[in-house]
């Protein structure tokens, strides 16, 4: 945008940042925007990094609407969607860039907790820290070999190949099952060798129980913690097929069902962590399809309050927005509580929290569809209740296709 000196009737020149010339139809320009064309006075042509630079300031900098729009966001349902479609807007975030700004760190923080393997009950998490333990310890019972008696030497001799066993286990074994029982195993053994802790009958039944799981599991015997056998088809002898397709496409969807029983059964019984990675990271591009198809929903549902679609899709940002932004405190509570297990108060405190937020949630909503829509007690129930398990339904589709996507890719 090119900038001339503008001269007044009576000769004076007007300051050059105040009036300039529009590039795009050549008119006196005042402001940023050309009041002939609307072309902004800004040139698009800048250096690569400075572009980068606003595109990122554009998603995260909130300046002073954040804190006029996260309290609401939190605690005031339907108030930031109100004030939105009535064209209260420069005060807020946009329902948009808060969205993206909130779901960009809910996926990172997802990716990041869900990761924390847990999987039936069963920690494999720790298993590293277990064989340096173990390892550690095989070191000082090969020390006290050298000033053993003879029959002390044969039950050090029994230790090392016992607690050998375990760290190959919990290194080299494949199955999460058996690493997760045997790092169980190891916790207890070692506090049975300490001199300041006693282990309990109990305790004690436990190894035993321990012992004879692992034994099982490494014969191929039927337990508890024994993988299901995975399967994505719907015949009997395991194949998938579908009567609309030819004989040549149901081969090829029976090899792919195939392929992803192979990828599954590994996942789940060797490691989880790469399926759980890619589901994740197919989930956000995931709800942007979700989110339109749930505003459609919200206006079938309410299509005689003559909206438009995109109230609806507000009412869709806003909503979602606040289940990530509540479902993010849940995890940052449940992280918090990891380190405050020595302060009853506080740990309570956590606990208190995280159910109140919980049960926060689909009070929210419900309040949130009541004041935007403006509709009966009566009426506001049937529907919240149609469209919540009618999106309990949309959520577990697009759950299970993060979930295949993330089979297929690993």
């Amino acid at each position: 945008m090119s900038v001339k000196s503008i001269t007044n009737k009576d000769n004076h020149s007007l300051p050059q940042d105040e009036i300039k010339v529009c590039e795009n139809c050549h008119a006196n320009v005042q402001g940023m925007y050309c009041s002939q064309c609307g072309q902004s006075v800004e040139s698009t042509l800048r250096y690569f990094w400075s572009v980068i630079l606003h595109l990122l300031d554009d998603i995260f900098s909130f300046d002073s609407r954040s804190s006029r729009t996260l309290f609401p966001l939190l605690f005031r349902p339907a108030f930031l969607t109100n004030e939105y479609i009535a064209g209260r807007r420069v005060h807020y975030v946009p329902p948009l860039r808060l969205y993206l700004f909130i779901s960009i760190i809910f996926f990172i923080s997802l990716k990041f907790f869900a990761v924390e393997e847990n999987i039936g009950g069963i920690n494999v998490g720790n298993s590293e820290t277990s064989a340096i333990k173990l390892t550690q310890h095989i070191a000082s019972l090969v020390a006290q070999k050298e000033k053993a008696s003879i029959d002390e030497l044969s039950i050090i001799e029994e230790n090392i190949t016992k607690f050998t066993q375990y760290r190959e286990d919990l290194t080299k074994q494949k199955s999460i099952a058996i690493k997760g029982l045997t790092d169980k195993l190891v916790l207890l053994e070692l506090k049975g060798l300490n001199e300041s802790e006693s282990i309990t009958e109990d305790e004690q039944k436990k190894i035993k129980s321990l012992i004879e799981s692992i034994s099982k599991l490494k014969s191929g015997e039927k337990t508890d913690l024994s993988p299901e056998k995975i399967t994505f088809g719907n015949n009997e002898d395991g194949s998938l097929t579908l009567d609309f397709l030819s004989k040549e496409n149901n081969k090829k969807l029976n090899d792919f069902s195939l392929l992803l029983t192979k990828k599954a059964e590994k996942a789940f019984n060797e490691d989880p962590e790469p399926l759980i990675n890619e589901a994740i990271e197919k989930l956000p591009q995931l709800m942007f399809i979700l989110l339109p198809l749930f505003a459609a929903l919200l206006k079938i549902m309410f299509i005689f309050s003559r909206r438009l679609y995109l109230e609806h899709l507000t009412v869709a940002l806003h909503s979602h927005s606040f289940i990530f932004l509540s479902i993010l405190l849940v995890e940052i509570i449940g992280f918090a509580k990891q380190y405050t297990t020595s302060y009853q108060l506080i740990n309570d405190i956590a606990e208190f929290l995280e159910v109140a937020i919980v049960i926060w949630i689909p009070i929210y909503l419900f309040i949130m569809q009541k004041r935007v829509y403006k509709q009966g007690m009566l009426l506001t129930t049937i529907k919240y209740s149609f469209i919540g398990l009618s999106y309990i339904l949309m959520i577990s589709i697009t759950g299970t296709i993060a979930f295949i996507w993330g089979l297929a890719s690993t």
